[in-house]
């Protein structure tokens, strides 16, 4: 098909703002005229990529700003109201924290994408409720007490759909009467790896394509010398900027034969961080050079660094912060490729046990590397865009 014209809107977090990058590079490749918009943070790497850019204004998730803080969703809409006018898309790929693209597209009248780049947050039925971390249940009586439960979980989704259908109204758009209408009915794309998905009966317009892979490049390091197994700390980009974890880390492994790379990712704390002689403590380092050199990866579990790890074939220890980095510890744990310590469990003792077990256990890295041999580096871009053109060409 000849190209189209496609939008992409994403948050701004790395988490979030990486995929859409790989996305929008990916689908430039294939030539399409593409448009990214998400934080002014990301322009020039962006830029340097040969992409169009379009400055969005930056805000808070989590912790939730209180009310009136921020411009709200209808604003913000009316705002992209211009672009939409000037670029004229084919699509408007929304990533799932970002409600204002998907509304002004609907408003504009193109279709509409969602992009989720991490795992799939929308209940199944008899499973366990997202974010909570916990394993699927494996008896009747399991699934029996998660649906049991439900009417929980929609009090809160019922909260959405009416504060949704207040900023629609605002806007002169019709109600909704279903849950998550911020996702597109068109066409979703969920960027993880399906290992890390439980069985569930997926609707023919979701797709799951696998991560979309992005880094800004960082210069190669010296690794610690030696042959002694080497494990990569990994702190989070968006939470831990005292380096809890990676404090605890270090002390947990001063004294074992392992060789330590620690990387704050921009977290510079006031505190000294003492590094034990066996380590070494940068603030930035590539994921390219470091995830593929490590036996195991230790992180607070954001979806980015755990499919970095895996795309290696490393095991992980995820240590979870806050979000959603628990169910990618319970899914990591559960797929078999690493294992998650808890927070209220993160004592120097058992995050050396941990860590020492899924180094001496060659089960873990097994199961890394099998799950890394499915999938061929940048497929899941590859596929996302399978997806997107498909879309299009049914519209044409």
């Amino acid at each position: 098909m000849s190209g189209g014209r496609v939008l992409i809107a994403a948050f701004g977090d790395a988490g979030h703002a990486f995929p859409a990058i790989a996305l929008a590079l990916a689908l430039h490749e294939r030539g399409h005229e593409v448009v990214l918009e998400t934080w002014e943070h990301w322009r020039e790497p962006v830029e340097a990529e040969g992409l169009q850019f379009r400055a969005a204004e930056a805000y808070t998730v989590f912790p939730p700003p209180p009310p009136g803080a921020e411009p709200g969703p209808a604003e913000a809409a009316r705002a992209l109201l211009p672009l939409l006018e000037d670029f004229e898309p084919d699509l408007v790929v929304s990533d799932v924290l970002t409600l204002a693209p998907s509304l002004a597209a609907e408003l504009h009248g193109c279709r509409r994408a969602t992009l989720v780049p991490h795992l799939f947050p929308v209940h199944d039925e008899g499973m366990p409720f997202f974010a909570f971390g916990m394993m699927p249940p494996r008896t009747p009586l399991g699934r029996f007490a998660w649906r049991a439960a439900l009417p929980v979980l929609e009090t809160g989704l019922r909260r959405g759909r009416r504060e949704l259908n207040a900023t629609r109204s605002e806007l002169g758009l019709p109600p909704l009467s279903g849950f998550h209408g911020g996702i597109s009915e068109e066409l979703v794309l969920v960027g993880t790896y399906p290992e890390l998905e439980y069985p569930r009966r997926w609707p023919a317009h979701v797709k799951v394509c696998g991560p979309l892979s992005y880094e800004i490049p960082h210069p190669e390091i010296d690794l610690p010398a030696g042959e002694a197994p080497l494990v990569l700390i990994a702190s989070s980009t968006a939470h831990d900027p005292d380096c809890r974890l990676i404090r605890r880390s270090f002390a947990a492994l001063a004294d074992e034969p392992v060789r330590i790379v620690a990387t704050s990712n921009g977290h510079f704390p006031r505190e000294p961080i003492d590094v034990p002689g066996n380590a070494r403590l940068v603030g930035w380092l590539s994921y390219s050079q470091l995830m593929s050199a490590a036996d195991l990866v230790i992180g607070h579990g954001g979806h980015g660094t755990v499919c970095r790890a895996l795309e290696a074939g490393t095991p992980l220890l995820v240590s979870p912060a806050v979000g959603d980095m628990t169910e990618n510890g319970a899914r990591v744990q559960w797929a078999g490729c690493g294992l998650m310590l808890p927070t209220r469990l993160r004592r120097t003792a058992a995050l050396r046990w941990v860590a020492l077990e899924l180094l001496s256990n060659p089960a873990y890295r097994r199961r890394a590397e099998e799950i890394a041999a499915a999938h061929q580096p940048g497929s899941g871009a590859e596929r996302a865009c399978r997806a997107i053109e498909a879309l299009l060409a049914g519209a044409r």
